[in-house]
């Protein structure tokens, strides 16, 4: 009787050793709460890699998206553009705050906000006299967003840029950072994102008092007195100084994290080059993507839908996933005001993720393959 084979993940979690250390450290020192050495030295390890002034450690991505539109003043009766192709992290706080998402469509390339759609949106809105509170804007898989025409617009527009960079911690755009552009930027530390700290996330800004209000807001917002006195709702968002300990050990191999994924990315188009079904990806000129999921779409003369090959590598031990399906498709969502050509349906309907975690050794990579043509073949 044969064995099955390992189980490969679509995006395991990767230690790089020093994790166990930081969290002794915390241990030693007792300091096992939302605060401690681990915390403000996650804060202070982040910002300097991204070069800000200020980051807010959190207890997630979507507690620090949250914040980051209460930062912005975003709140009922007001509308916030968000990119359509996301996960539901990105759209469910807008109606935290009480605002109404409006959906942005993608472009082809990027798979990112289309700033067409984007310019559609921003005139309509202009000419009904309800110009958005922000723009959430999601770099999708890594790959950073068209900024220069985002910005352009934005900034015609007066409509400040939230940075949704949750699954791009490492990407950039013309050698600056993603997460950095914006008014505020998040990134998530989920335990399937490029660095983990089990659960966790940050908020980071060029405006220190903005960084300053979100940290008090994630800690109940307690004012400044010896007992406990509160005029503002507050939130219980803080991360932990143990989980920041694990997010200090992590940062330390971010680079070679980011070089793994790029590879991962490398060895697909290599091993599957022969496979003409498949459209991979791109990266324009200027872009740098941390290539967190390796993902492709099909030609829509394959006559192979991505479910039929997600069952295929499913059945021989293998994780994938459909790329997402866009908010205006969710029944969440479906009664939002949408902006575009249905781009984002498009790649939802052709397109796949493969297993990318930077653990994933070559050898499991020619497996993927393997099953892949078998799939063409069959």
């Amino acid at each position: 009787m044969s064995v099955p084979e390992e189980f490969l993940y679509l995006s395991p979690p990767h230690m790089g050793g020093r994790e166990q250390a930081y969290v002794q450290q915390a241990f030693d020192q007792n300091w096992i709460t939302t605060a401690g050495a681990n915390v403000t030295g996650f804060e202070q390890e982040l910002a300097t890699y991204l070069g800000v002034p200020a980051m807010a450690a959190l207890a997630s991505g979507t507690a620090a998206l949250h914040l980051g539109l209460l930062a912005l003043g975003a709140g009922p009766g007001d509308e916030v553009f968000c990119s359509s192709f996301t996960f539901v992290a990105s759209t469910n706080p807008i109606r935290y705050v009480g605002a109404t998402p409006v959906l942005i469509d993608s472009e082809p390339i990027t798979w990112n906000l289309c700033p067409k759609a984007l310019e559609a949106a921003l005139q309509d809105r202009q000419k009904k006299g309800q110009l958005p509170k922000a723009l959430m804007l999601v770099h999708l898989y890594g790959m950073p967003s068209r900024m220069q025409e985002i910005q352009e617009l934005t900034q015609h527009y007066g409509v400040p840029i939230l940075e949704d960079a949750a699954e791009a911690l490492g990407s950039r755009y013309h050698n600056r950072f993603v997460g950095t552009f914006g008014k505020v930027g998040v990134f998530s530390f989920n335990g399937n994102k490029i660095i983990t700290t089990s659960g966790g996330g940050a908020l980071v800004s060029d405006d220190v008092a903005l960084v300053e209000q979100a940290r008090w807001l994630a800690m109940q917002a307690k004012d400044d007195l010896p007992y406990y006195h509160h005029t503002t709702m507050g939130y219980n968002y803080r991360l932990s100084n143990i989980s920041a300990g694990i997010g200090r050990g992590q940062l330390e191999v971010l680079e070679e994290r980011v070089q793994q994924r790029r590879t991962v990315f490398e060895n697909y188009l290599q091993l599957l080059q022969d496979v003409e079904e498949l459209e991979w990806h791109q990266e324009p000129d200027g872009f740098y993507s941390n290539r967190w999921l390796s993902c492709f779409t099909l030609k829509k003369n394959s006559g192979v839908n991505p479910e039929k090959l997600r069952l295929h590598l499913l059945a021989a031990n293998i994780e994938s996933r459909p790329l997402w399906q866009p908010m205006h498709r969710q029944p969440l969502y479906s009664s939002c005001d949408y902006f575009g050509d249905q781009v984002s349906d498009d790649l939802f309907a052709r397109g796949l993720c493969l297993p990318s975690g930077s653990s994933l050794s070559f050898s499991d990579q020619e497996r993927v393959a393997f099953i892949l043509r078998k799939a063409f073949r069959g």
